[in-house]
């Protein structure tokens, strides 16, 4: 694990000069915690992330506690959060229940008062120790299901299930037959019934369900299954194996000569823009295909400021690339965190006024890259199976080029397609 630092800026955050040498001496020039008057205290949160992970099936995230990292430089550089330095201590979550629970008791021994733009797939490990001590996650990845029940949670993305809901859409738009390759799980079980829900809406077909080994080194099988239920014109096949995604395109190319002009699909998370890269830019076999995500396009300019950031303040990080959905949403929840205390505007910052403030409905607007969010109970699906989740809309993407690029312009609203799913599963 990696222990916090104190990301200090050469700027003082009220902006205050030192009219004498005594003044230096006496405050360095600075406003010190605990200081009478408009002093403003730092802010500690917590990011964690797997970083370094080893194994077929372990996620590696380190880009995310490492743009956590460059945020802070970054608001620090500028004045802090409405005053507040920024302090931001990083854990490395290891993919495990284990370092996932040892992270959220580290989060509340070191006091931070928020959980900030993280990934884990162990809710279940790291809820129960926030919520004792009220501390917020805000803006995790969306990879357990937690994210989208606890009481404690404020997700900035509707998770994997908003974006297999948006892909039956896509799809519909342009396949007159669909394959969906998915785990062999419960968890799969639920992302066909998703597609299934949402083809249904649009007057489509049924898919063909392939379901697929988790851990699979090959998917010649679930490849061939798929290219037959898609037909041989005018049929889509769409899988979402997470990080096994790209090993199932393997084995489809190499059968899909066989079968007429058959499109893929995914979602990002399984497929995204360093996969694209790694496999061929323009030749990538990814090529055409349809993509939904929770976020513009990474070359969309609302990503600017952002970028600007990152090159500024990371330092040449190389784990750090703005076309990672994760370093985007670490950004995003950041952004959420800012304009949060920025409303709360007092000398102290403490989890409890963070929760209140977010409960109260304070609308956060972060520069188009979601919807507005709020997360008061008005705001949230409500279902029984995704109660937590307050943005429902999605973007639907394509490869051109080489790059992810809008197929279509603005967001997509699922809320129909999750809450159908819902009542009917």
């Amino acid at each position: 694990m990696t222990g916090w630092r104190r990301l200090t800026s050469p700027r003082p955050y009220k902006f205050l000069t030192c009219a004498a040498a005594g003044a230096l001496l006496m405050t360095g020039c600075g406003v010190l915690p605990g200081a009478s008057g408009d002093s403003r205290e730092p802010i500690t949160v917590m990011t964690w992330a797997p970083d370094g992970s080893s194994g077929p099936d372990t996620a590696n995230m380190a880009g995310m506690t490492a743009m956590a990292r460059a945020y802070a430089r970054w608001v620090n550089g500028n004045g802090g959060i409405d005053g507040h330095e920024l302090l931001v201590t990083r854990c490395n979550e290891e993919d495990t229940s284990v370092g996932a629970a040892n992270c959220a008791r580290r989060a509340v021994k070191e006091k931070a008062v928020a959980v900030v733009g993280s990934y884990s797939r162990h809710g279940q490990a790291f809820m129960a120790p926030l919520e004792v001590a009220g501390i917020p996650y805000i803006g995790g990845y969306g990879a357990s299901e937690e994210e989208f029940s606890s009481y404690d949670s404020y997700p900035v993305n509707g998770g994997q299930s908003a974006l297999l809901a948006g892909n039956a859409q896509q799809l519909a738009r342009g396949c007159d037959r669909v394959s969906v390759v998915r785990p062999d799980t419960l968890g799969g079980d639920t992302q066909a019934w998703l597609l299934n829900t949402g083809l249904k809406e649009a007057h489509r077909p049924a898919p063909s369900d392939v379901r697929a080994a988790e851990a699979a080194t090959s998917y010649d099988k679930a490849a061939g299954e798929a290219l037959q239920g898609a037909g041989t014109s005018g049929g889509c096949v769409t899988a979402v194996l997470g990080d096994r995604t790209e090993t199932f395109f393997d084995s489809f190319r190499r059968l899909e000569a066989s079968y007429g002009d058959v499109r893929i699909s995914s979602v990002l998370g399984s497929v995204d823009q360093p996969m694209i890269n790694r496999t061929g830019g323009r030749e990538s076999p990814f090529e055409g295909a349809y993509i939904t995500g929770w976020y513009p396009d990474a070359g969309d300019p609302r990503w600017d400021e952002m970028r600007g950031a990152i090159r500024k303040h990371a330092f040449g990080d190389n784990r750090i690339d703005p076309d990672d959905t994760g370093v985007q949403t670490t950004w995003i929840a950041y952004t959420v965190l800012k304009k949060i205390v920025e409303t709360i505007d007092a000398p102290q910052i403490t989890a409890g006024k963070l929760t209140v403030a977010l409960n109260q409905g304070i609308q956060v607007d972060t520069g188009g890259l979601t919807p507005p969010l709020r997360w008061r109970y008005a705001d949230m699906l409500g279902s029984s199976a995704y109660p937590r989740i307050v943005n429902r809309k999605v973007t639907f993407q394509v490869v051109r080029e080489g790059r992810l690029v809008a197929e279509k312009k603005g967001f997509v609203d699922v809320t129909n397609t999750l809450s159908n799913a819902s009542a009917k599963g």
